[in-house]
């Protein structure tokens, strides 16, 4: 069974997505989402009835640790300051890095 995707259909997608898009473009994506529908139908055709789930398949498993702080090797606040070039009440002070363009 096609479920088949026309070029109207994509046009209008587009328009609702804000999307300017070529007629060409609006070929391709009709084709492509008419194959991609294909391949989601010919998955649901298989009897997966008797087959467990499988929600990972490389037999890999997370190795988890504490989460403890090593005092050692932590800094003060005064250490982790003393070489910012400008700080302001235990803060370091930067330049700002954007602009805002609408105040």
């Amino acid at each position: 069974m096609s479920n088949k995707f026309s070029k109207q259909q994509i046009k209008h997608i587009s328009q609702l997505a804000q999307i300017p898009i070529s007629e060409k473009e609006a070929d391709n994506l009709a084709r492509d989402f008419t194959e991609t529908l294909d391949v989601i139908s010919n998955l649901q055709s298989i009897d997966t009835k008797n087959i467990e789930p499988t929600h990972q398949v490389t037999g890999l498993e997370n190795i988890l640790r504490e989460d403890n702080v090593d005092e050692d090797r932590m800094l003060s606040q005064e250490e982790a300051l003393s070489n910012a070039s400008e700080t302001h009440n235990g803060f370091f002070v930067v330049k700002h890095l954007l602009e805002n363009k609408d105040a």
